[in-house]
């Protein structure tokens, strides 16, 4: 596998997402793309991004784990697998891009299941929870659920988790001088319109739970 981001690649690669950058326009995108493949040096705030979408990322992993044991449906129990590729593919490359970089990486791997609820990571010397990760109580909840109450919690729940993402990715462009690596620009705005996409799927499979029950 390789170890290292080819900055030329990223450079194409953020360039090609500006078709989806998030909020802001296609002007705001394309200028972003500028100054990506110019050259620009990553900030505080995309290694604190970066850190801060690891345990984002993990605990969509766990949720998404839980669907085998809870009974989900079968429409559902494939969108929690493909969750789990893409979340662990991306963990190992904002672990990889952190390392490249000489910054510290959360490994959420070693961390027990019950600590990724709410979880908490320092920035900055404060202590902030991510956007949209579920608190103790809401993964207590989801880890009694079963069948189709499993898969109603499991929607709605996930909605406000990427909701929280699409946050962390508007926070990180609002940010001054930040997003614009080719690295860091195309990853997030790749984030933006993944998340996106699966907020859109998952609300019609919410709807179809919605008119079952009727």
């Amino acid at each position: 596998m390789r170890t290292h981001w080819g900055r030329a690649a990223m450079a194409v690669v953020a360039i090609a997402a500006a078709v989806s950058a998030p909020t802001g326009g296609a002007a705001q995108a394309v200028a972003k793309s500028a100054a990506a493949a110019s050259g620009a040096k990553y900030t505080a705030a995309d290694v604190q991004f970066m850190q801060g979408m690891i345990h984002h990322h993990a605990q969509a992993v766990i949720m998404a784990a839980m669907a085998p044991s809870h009974g989900a449906g079968k429409q559902l129990s494939v969108f929690c697998r493909k969750v789990m590729v893409s979340q662990r593919d991306e963990i190992l490359l904002m672990q990889t891009w952190l390392k490249d970089h000489g910054e510290t990486f959360p490994s959420p791997s070693t961390a027990p299941a019950h600590n990724m609820a709410g979880m908490n990571m320092p920035m900055e010397d404060h202590t902030v929870m991510m956007p949209g990760m579920l608190s103790a109580e809401q993964m207590a909840t989801l880890e009694k659920a079963r069948g189709v109450d499993f898969d109603r919690y499991f929607l709605t729940y996930m909605i406000q988790h990427h909701e929280g993402a699409l946050t962390m990715v508007a926070t990180l462009f609002n940010a001054p001088g930040a997003g614009q690596t080719p690295e860091v620009f195309g990853f997030a705005s790749g984030v933006d319109a993944d998340q996106r996409g699966e907020i859109e799927r998952m609300q019609q499979m919410l709807a179809t739970l919605s008119r079952s029950k009727h």
